[in-house]
Order: structure tokens, then sequence, then C-alpha cells
């Protein structure tokens, strides 16, 4: 049965219009734009109160820390107390790629800074000898032998077992 559709409720009560957005695509703008504010960095869009929006957005970010957290534990033991805030100011702006990668590319960062810990280095050339990543693309399976190195961990991955070699200590 079609009929007439529904008029468009417009804003929520006491939400100041955007200029220019009416009808659903406009709503869908405006959530766009609200979306990229949480997890992305964008600017808080006109409309919103902007200490509600920085709450959800630091909640959110927790919320994220700890599931990377979750996929890789050495990292976040290694930092310790620093993990929070390491998280933090290298994810804000980040729109998430998911748990798994942005933790690949928060230790390759702090690989590249020297700033990663030993149970981080540790975890990542474990994944790197077990998965190929390239930092766009989701993590694949190695199919052919291959080893990695980070710091003085070397980890060799072969038919699907990895070996991780650490540095004899003194």
């Amino acid at each position: 049965m079609t009929g007439p559709r529904p008029a468009d409720p417009g804003p929520p009560a006491g939400a100041a219009p955007t200029p220019g957005a009416t009808g659903s695509t406009g709503l869908a703008a405006r959530q766009a734009a609200l979306v990229a504010a949480l997890v992305a960095g964008a600017p808080v869009p006109a409309g919103f109160a902007t200490d509600r929006v920085d709450a959800a957005r630091a909640a959110l970010l927790r919320k994220r820390a700890g599931e990377v957290a979750r996929h890789w534990p050495l990292l976040a033991a290694g930092l310790g107390d620093a993990w929070w805030t390491t998280f933090r100011d290298w994810a804000a702006g980040r729109p998430t790629a998911g748990s798994l990668r942005d933790g690949w590319d928060l230790a390759r960062e702090l690989r590249d800074r020297s700033a990663l810990p030993a149970l981080g280095a540790e975890e990542l050339v474990v994944r790197e000898a077990v998965h190929h990543y390239d930092g766009r693309h989701p993590p694949r399976h190695r199919r052919m032998p291959a080893f990695a190195r980070v710091g003085g961990a070397v980890a060799l991955q072969l038919a699907g077992r990895v070996r991780l070699l650490r540095p004899a200590r003194h």
C-alpha cells in the first residue's frame, strides 16, 4: 500500500538546526558530522553541547583502549601506567581500523620512535611473523616460512608454528 510519506519531524526539541539541513538528507549529514566528532576528532557540529560530546568522546576512547589492550595485552602491560595516555595521544583524531589493527599501528609507530617496550616488541614480532599487514588492508596469514625482528627479539614462523628467539641474558 502506498500513500503519502509522513512529514520529516525535523531536529529534536532544543537543538539548533544546521543551516541548509532539512529533511532526511540533512539529518544524515548531521549524524555523520556527530559520528566524526565522536570517533575521528572532527569539530563538534553546531547544535550539540560540546561538553557532552567531549564526555562521550572520552568514554568511547577509553572503551577503544580497553579493546586494543585485550588484543595486544603485552603491549599494554609493557607500557604499564603509561598505556592510557600513550593510546589516547596516539588515537585522538584517528578513526578506528579495528582493535587488532589499531594496536598493530600503535606498536609500529612506537617502534619507529624507539619507544616500544620489550614486551610490546615481542608481541609485535610474533604478529609480524605470522601475519602480513601492510597498514592499509586487514592482516592475512602468511603461507610461506617467515621471520620478523624487532629490537633484540626474532620470531621464526615455519609450518604454522612460531618460535620466539631472544638474546641470552648476561
